[in-house]
């Protein structure tokens, strides 16, 4: 079964000196900020779209690589993921640098650099994301 969410950005004023704030409507978790100062400047106190794919993607991969460590029988106690996506106003997103450290038992360092690089590709986040490069560091705690 799909499941499909939203999330909805009400903007004011034009881009540059204008604001927005982002809701997450399907969960109703939060609402945020968004201003062109905190995407193109990295102004603190509000958030940007790059932010929030950093969390879709960093959410994304934790959760497949805990399925795949699983399936190949070594479940993590935690994985822990930052991603960094970066944005170039003359050129767009650039790109998205995951920075991974899980604790997984009874697995070896080859192993886990070999599943984690899978789960970069099968990701289905990563999948969207095809037209970036998708970097990855990946190291057990």
């Amino acid at each position: 079964m799909a499941v499909t969410s939203e999330a909805s950005t009400v903007w004011s004023g034009d881009l540059l000196s204008g604001d927005g704030i982002v809701s997450l409507d399907s969960s109703a978790a939060a609402s945020f900020p968004v201003s062109w100062a905190a995407r193109a400047k990295g102004e603190a106190g509000g958030t940007n779209p790059e932010e929030l794919l950093g969390a879709a993607h960093a959410a994304c991969f934790s959760m497949a690589l805990a399925g795949a460590l699983t399936d190949a029988g070594t479940p993590p106690h935690s994985v822990q993921t930052t991603a960094a996506v970066t944005f170039d106003p003359a050129k767009g997103i650039t790109g998205s640098h995951l920075l991974v450290s899980a604790r997984v038992p009874g697995i070896s360092e080859a192993d886990f650099e070999r599943i984690a690089e899978e789960t970069k590709t099968s990701c289905p986040v990563s999948r969207a994301l095809t037209g970036i490069p998708i970097t990855l560091e990946a190291n057990l705690a």
